[in-house]
């Protein structure tokens, strides 16, 4: 299920591609455009690097192939960006996952998603709603999409994990490595839904989650479903992240509104006061679902704040014509600016730019950040 007519040697030039120092999604991207395969990239790499002003030190291949014998020891695999398996809506994101790791039924990504996401504090009422909104939601046919933290997200995936047998499932997203559990008391539900539902991770297998690991999750618990809901969250917190991102990708976002005496519950009424739809029950939900036809334009009133420092949105496609790089790095400070802006200013083509960006990252003189825009690192 890796991608169509992948040979293992494809596999492990995409996997140390994706590894090695600066490359990110974009840059991953653009590199396969420009230069057709992984293999050629990697061929291409020293001297990009040596452009922007650094030696180029390669992914040991010792650590590629450690990296796939512990996924598969694991009863894990990779699912590349070109598959036919890959999820549709994951994919319209500006740069979604080159590469996921999953266990479990990749069927799942074939039917609706709904993310259900909130507090890791919950208060019990909440996680009882969330735990019956998760049932509901399977027992529609749903795959019921969270990242398997406290609270909520647990509470989401055990109501769904109760009424998969009705026809629909649950899908978890984790920031760890495949192979790694946390919370590590949700090792018996993290288990449950690798065997009977679908087991996520972006991150490679023997990582454990970081701080600055949880906003990428996000960005595919958002990316996976039609719509994003949040039962209950404090202001700034993991949850309204995950709604934002969602909103940015074009999806329904939804959120229930709890008193205005209960900190967390002042997440979802500043969703709701921003343009988020209230919903009280699963007939809510389901009914803004079966409206879903395709992404729209950014709903919520409030700025995108996805707490991510990382790579942005593609903002050209490098094609194998573009003229060679060329020297930007005295348009850029430590304040952030968006390609198109050093495009304009250069005068170089798109491509151009592209590449003497990927040239400075790899060299570690540039920082990506949200929204397209670059910055000196």
């Amino acid at each position: 299920m890796a991608a169509p007519g992948l040979t293992d040697g494809a596999i492990f030039a995409r996997i140390r591609l994706l590894r090695s120092p600066g490359i990110g999604p974009v840059s991953y991207f653009q590199l396969l455009r420009r230069f057709g395969d992984a293999a050629a990239a990697l061929e291409a790499l020293p001297d990009l690097a040596a452009r922007g002003g650094a030696r180029y030190r390669p992914v040991p291949l010792e650590r590629v192939e450690a990296e796939i014998a512990r996924l598969h020891a694991a009863g894990g695999q990779y699912l590349f960006h070109d598959s036919p398996a890959y999820p549709r809506l994951l994919a319209a994101l500006d740069t979604p996952p080159p590469v996921l790791t999953w266990r479990g039924d990749l069927a799942l990504l074939e039917q609706g998603a709904v993310s259900l996401v909130g507090a890791r504090n919950a208060s019990a009422g909440a996680c009882r709603l969330a735990r019956d909104y998760g049932a509901a939601l399977a027992a529609r046919g749903y795959a019921v999409v969270s990242g398997l933290a406290r609270g909520i997200d647990a509470a989401a995936h055990r109501g769904a994990l109760a009424a998969m047998d009705r026809g629909g499932g649950t899908i978890g997203v984790i920031a760890s490595g495949i192979d790694v559990t946390y919370p590590p008391e949700h090792a018996e539900l993290q288990e449950a839904v690798a065997q009977r539902g679908l087991l996520l991770a972006e991150m490679p297998p023997g990582t454990e989650p970081l701080a600055r690991h949880f906003p990428f999750r996000n960005r595919i618990i958002a990316g996976l479903a039609a719509g994003t809901v949040v039962v209950e969250a404090a202001p700034r917190s993991g949850s309204l992240i995950t709604a934002r991102l969602a909103a940015e990708a074009g999806r329904e976002v939804m959120a229930v509104p709890g008193s205005p005496l209960d900190s967390r519950s002042r997440g979802c009424n500043e969703l709701i006061r921003d343009g988020a739809i209230l919903v009280q029950s699963a007939d809510d939900i389901s009914e803004l679902l079966e409206r879903f036809d395709g992404p729209q334009r950014l709903k919520l009133r409030e700025p995108v704040w996805t707490g991510m420092d990382s790579d942005g949105p593609d903002c050209a496609p490098l094609a194998a014509t573009d003229e060679g790089s060329v020297d930007i790095a005295h348009l850029l400070s430590a304040a952030p600016v968006a390609t198109d802006e050093l495009i304009r200013q250069s005068g170089a083509s798109a491509g151009a730019v592209q590449m003497a960006l990927i040239e400075l990252e790899l060299a570690g003189r540039l920082m990506r950040h949200a929204g397209g825009r670059v910055s000196l690192a």
